[in-house]
């Protein structure tokens, strides 16, 4: 079932890289943004820096209408410090979260088709290829830079901060985003419809770095016998 709520004020944010970045728009104005890099922290200034927005906007919590939060890929924990605030407002306030893909955020009033692509870990980038708008999407790709499939694709326009990177290798040409990246989140969330019960969920292209212990706990030894 499609969410009722009229399209008002959305609160966009975003912490799957080194910094906070959130957005307040008014169907599309945008109100307030901000970015405040941060290598560290996140979790403990997130809730604080929304509440700053809304109040230099003039506006309270009861104000939001929606929720657009950035789901990754990038930083794992940073990834699920946005998720989790955006499902406990979104439960708190009643009102829905919509998880936006940072690549899709990238490519957000750009022409089409182009490239999106960020800085992965140990010398690998996320990618993804933007087709025309009401082509089926493409999914998100890990690649490591040297990775002959990162020199096959087409010469397109690509935005991100391994843009040049990547253009040297197809001969595409780098173009800017048009909007800061929490800016484009919110439009993004403003415009897609919100299906009830629907919650915003991590984009997790590669592995996990640290993975779950595998190995079987130690054995019990029995005490010593009773006297």
């Amino acid at each position: 079932m499609a969410d009722l709520l009229p399209r008002g004020v959305t609160l966009a944010f975003d912490t799957s890289g080194p910094a906070c970045c959130a957005a307040l728009l008014d169907r599309d104005a945008v109100l307030v943004e901000r970015v405040e890099a941060m290598a560290r922290g996140q979790a403990e200034r997130l809730i604080p820096l929304l509440q700053d927005l809304l109040a230099e906007a003039g506006l309270d919590w009861r104000d939001v209408a929606r929720i657009g939060v950035g789901t990754g890929p990038g930083n794992f924990t940073g990834i699920r410090i946005s998720v989790a605030a955006a499902r406990g407002l979104a439960l708190s306030l009643s009102r829905p979260a919509l998880g936006v893909g940072m690549l899709d955020a990238l490519a957000q009033g750009l022409p089409r088709p182009c490239l999106t692509v960020v800085g992965g870990r140990r010398g690998t980038v996320y990618l993804q290829r933007h087709d025309h708008d009401h082509a089926a999407p493409h999914a998100p790709m890990c690649l490591a830079l040297d990775d002959p499939t990162t020199g096959a694709l087409p010469p397109l326009p690509i935005c991100g901060d391994m843009a040049a990177e990547i253009a040297r290798r197809t001969g595409g040409s780098v173009v800017p985003p048009v909007a800061p990246l929490a800016v484009s989140i919110a439009r993004i969330a403003a415009g897609r419809p919100a299906v009830s019960g629907e919650r915003p969920r991590p984009v997790y292209v590669r592995a996990a770095d640290a993975a779950p212990v595998t190995d079987l706990p130690p054995p019990i030894l029995p005490g010593p016998p009773r006297p």
